[in-house]
């Protein structure tokens, strides 16, 4: 086992990303992250970007690649041109970030989106990558007693999607990571290091009370092998956060 290494993902530095995409990538290498995650790309070339990864020694780690759930007849073909340019920029990840969930859902709901990752992991699979599932606070309402994320973990194959735990609104939910970390080992490849003030404001990674210290020993065991950084709300510049997040991971031995 490996220690995993520390990645951001580029949807904290927005504000950067929209000036000068490139450009903030080097920031970001400067600073020491080792992998990056994209959240789009700002009509960059894929092959540009990748030179440019390759130059600053960095890992793209993976993409949040959203799904057109509103329109089931072209989701499958505007997923694959995505999934090419991952393919052609080398990211071992493709992650859906989100899901269409009500209020109150319900089985049908859930087989829905069963239904849905079985086919996304197929094609990812099909394009020699890993098809990933991003959780937030919601995939943790109960369905017949159990948390919707456990039904479809259930249901979908392992060989076909991974999951991504966001660790933060994991513990917003009421669920304990640590617990998690250690029922899906094997399954979650990447984490969300997202941490939170009371009153679910977003605070930096250590700083809020998701309780990260404690963490720290369960991702090598688990077979974590990205801790990406994710911040939206910042009380300094989202550069200098970045700096913040990443020495505090650096302080428990990761790089």
């Amino acid at each position: 086992m490996a220690k995993p290494a520390i990645g951001i993902s580029m949807y904290s530095l927005r504000d950067q990303t929209e000036i000068d995409f490139l450009g903030t990538l080097e920031k970001v290498a400067e600073i020491g992250y080792k992998a990056v995650e994209f959240t789009g790309f700002f009509k960059t070339p894929a092959m540009e970007l990748k030179s440019k990864l390759d130059e600053l020694g960095l890992i793209a780690s993976s993409a949040h690649v959203p799904l057109n759930y509103s329109d089931s007849k072209h989701m499958e073909s505007d997923f694959a041109g995505q999934i090419e340019y991952a393919k052609e920029v080398g990211i071992p990840y493709i992650i859906t970030p989100w899901s269409p969930l009500p209020e109150e859902p319900s089985m049908d709901n859930v087989l829905h989106l069963v239904e849905v990752f079985t086919k996304c992991g197929e094609q990812v699979k099909a394009s020699g990558m890993q098809y990933v599932y991003h959780t937030h606070d919601f995939e943790f309402k109960l369905v017949d007693r159990m948390p919707i994320i456990d039904h479809v973990l259930a249901r979908v194959s392992p060989d076909l999607m991974k999951v991504q735990f966001d660790l933060g609104w994991m513990h917003m939910a009421g669920y304990n990571p640590a617990e998690y970390l250690k029922k899906y080992k094997g399954r979650v490849p990447l984490v969300h290091m997202k941490d939170f003030f009371k009153g679910r404001k977003d605070a930096e990674v250590g700083k809020g009370e998701v309780g990260f210290e404690r963490l720290m020993n369960e991702f090598e065991p688990a077979g974590v092998s990205f801790m990406i950084v994710e911040q939206e709300q910042f009380n300094v510049s989202s550069l200098k956060s970045a700096a913040n997040n990443y020495q505090y991971l650096k302080s428990f031995g990761f790089g």
